[in-house]
């Protein structure tokens, strides 16, 4: 799989492809259910792209959220879908 920049995965149409993107965290969002969101911007342009990670899924899951925090680099493998939120094209 190859790495995608932040911009070009902003501009691609929403196929469920999987995908690698790699950069900064600068916001991050954990909810109660088990569901952290986090923007995720590598430089490639100012918008970021939102990860949702689902802790249930990922293995540590809740832990690994826990040690994120903003300015963490990370690398993240998953699909690219549509947003249901307005603002955003793809997460």
């Amino acid at each position: 799989m190859d790495r995608i920049k932040v911009k070009q995965a902003l501009q691609t149409e929403p196929t469920g492809q999987e995908i690698e993107a790699r950069g900064w965290v600068r916001t991050k969002r954990e909810s109660k259910q088990g569901f952290g969101f986090l923007e995720l911007n590598d430089g490639s342009c100012l918008s970021n792209l939102q990860i949702v990670v689902d802790a249930n899924v990922v293995a540590d899951g809740e832990d690994l959220l826990k040690q994120i925090t903003t300015g963490t680099s990370i690398g993240v493998q998953g699909k690219l879908v549509a947003s249901p939120a307005k603002g955003q094209k793809v997460e």
